[in-house]
């Protein structure tokens, strides 16, 4: 099983943070990575297909929803990721007054392609959130 985690500062409270995260349909309001969002269902259970860049999708489904602790986690049902099994979590931290910390982790087994590539595409999109949340939050 391969992991991966990631955490970045933004200059915001967590609970502006978390307000945009928590929106399962979101991501292209700060992801450079994704063009477009469209939801399927309400809550735990829907299922997001996300249309990216390169004119592929990807279909990601929402396992759970936690506003207390400021916690999502979702897993990968379709995507042309040389990945399979993935379920990631962003959690959002509050740090200091008007300042948080997202994190974002993920597990997945590499699927057609070595695990250095699988883990690199992932690295590659919580840093585009990041900058895009840094960026949102300016």
């Amino acid at each position: 099983m391969t992991q991966v985690a990631m955490s970045a500062t933004i200059q915001a409270s967590a609970d502006k943070v978390w307000e945009l995260v928590s929106d399962f349909n979101a991501l292209p309001k700060y992801s450079e990575a994704i063009i477009s969002s469209s939801l399927e269902g309400e809550g735990v259970g829907a299922v997001r297909t996300l249309t990216l860049g390169d004119d592929s999708q990807a279909k990601e489904k929402l396992e759970s929803l936690d506003n207390q602790k400021k916690t999502l986690t979702y897993s990968i049902v379709e995507a042309g990721l040389p990945i399979k099994n993935y379920l990631s979590t962003v959690a959002v931290k509050e740090t200091v007054s008007n300042q948080c910390e997202v994190s974002w982790s993920s597990t997945f087994e590499p699927d057609g392609g070595p695990e250095a590539e699988g883990k690199n595409a992932i690295e590659g999109l919580y840093a585009v959130c990041f900058e895009g949340l840094k960026k949102y939050f300016g």
